[in-house]
């Protein structure tokens, strides 16, 4: 009886393995890095999805690097935009960047720095205080 039991789970968790070990390996590994002091609120677009293709967003600490894996291109890059947006709702900052053709373990620096536009995205101080 435990024989069966031991084979019923590893024929139901092999389709699992298999089907995520390359999806894991088509993407390209790019490193997210806050490289400012300030707590931020950023957003990572996947450019090879789409516009619209949100792959992180969330709250980073200040120098913190995030892990994300990006959709490759048709020659095997990543290409990436991100938005920024400091969590003090007294002294709001913004960023924002295109960044394209990465290779495998890629780094991108994002940072909000500069005055915030009217397109800007904006953070809600009730989602992200502490």
């Amino acid at each position: 009886m435990h024989g069966k039991h031991g084979l019923a789970l590893l024929l139901s968790v092999t389709p699992l393995m298999l089907l995520s070990t390359p999806a894991l390996s088509d993407g390209v590994a790019v490193n997210i890095t806050n490289d400012g002091t300030e707590d931020i609120v950023v957003t990572v677009y996947d450019m090879s999805l789409g516009p619209k293709a949100v792959i992180l967003s969330q709250r980073v600490n200040g120098f913190t690097t995030i892990p994300v894996n990006v959709s490759q291109d048709a020659h095997g890059r990543a290409n990436l935009a991100w938005t920024a947006v400091t969590v003090d709702p007294h002294n709001r900052k913004c960023g924002h960047a295109d960044r394209m053709d990465l290779g495998k373990s890629a780094s991108v620096n994002v940072h909000a720095d500069a005055d915030c536009g009217v397109s800007q995205p904006s953070a809600t101080g009730a989602s992200f205080e502490e």
